[in-house]
């Protein structure tokens, strides 16, 4: 991912898989699964800038696992790669 750099207050979000079966066993096909509202930031921007022209950092950094919305982002291809782009408050929370 070095050809691509967020800017602002912008995240690039890898999601990660679902599950592939329910806790009964049943698989659950490619069509009926819900996207993962769960994913790991791949980079994110320097930071959006306040009243006074001041860059406020980021909470959030590369590798953090975090949640999201269900609708948050839009979805781009990456070098053949399916990523997230959305603004830092579209991220509900960083999984510890």
């Amino acid at each position: 991912m070095t050809n691509f750099r967020p800017l602002h207050d912008r995240v690039v979000v890898r999601r990660l898989t679902g599950e592939e079966k329910t806790a009964g066993g049943i698989i659950i096909p490619d069509t009926a699964k819900e996207k993962p509202m769960e994913g790991e930031v791949i980079s994110a921007g320097p930071g959006a800038r306040n009243e006074q022209g001041q860059i406020v950092a980021l909470d959030v950094k590369a590798g953090d696992k975090v949640l999201f919305g269900k609708w948050s982002g839009t979805e781009v291809k990456i070098n053949g790669e399916e990523l997230l782009i959305m603004k830092e408050s579209d991220i509900m929370g960083v999984i510890a």
